[in-house]
């Protein structure tokens, strides 16, 4: 099963800044590819989604960026600020709360992945 674009959507902040706090720094595909191995191919982030994102993340201030030129290619990296590293803390514990919230709301058990 393929989570809702929906569900995602609320959640993808957070996913960004705990992956780029825990590997210092990534390229957009390479977050892709992470979420989707994580995952087990659950979450699926398209790049309509991700990109503006990361730049309204970069906006924000909490990202930024380092430009690798590869051969031909150009590869943008993103890394979390230092205001970047507290929020990604923050978003995660606000997170943790929602869901524990969510679960006795609902009564639901927790399966694993």
């Amino acid at each position: 099963m393929i989570f809702s674009s929906e569900l995602i959507k609320g959640t993808l902040k957070t996913i960004i800044l705990k992956l780029l706090a825990e590997n210092k720094r990534m390229y957009g595909y390479e977050i892709t590819q992470v979420v989707k191995e994580l995952t087990k191919d659950k979450v699926q982030l398209t790049e309509g989604a991700l990109y503006p994102t990361l730049h309204a993340l970069e906006a924000e201030g909490l990202l930024t960026t380092e430009t690798e030129y590869i051969g031909k290619r150009v590869r943008k990296y993103y890394s979390l600020s230092k205001s970047g590293k507290t929020k990604s803390k923050e978003k995660v514990n606000e997170f943790a709360d929602f869901i524990s919230t969510m679960q006795f709301l609902l009564d639901i058990k927790t399966k694993p992945i």
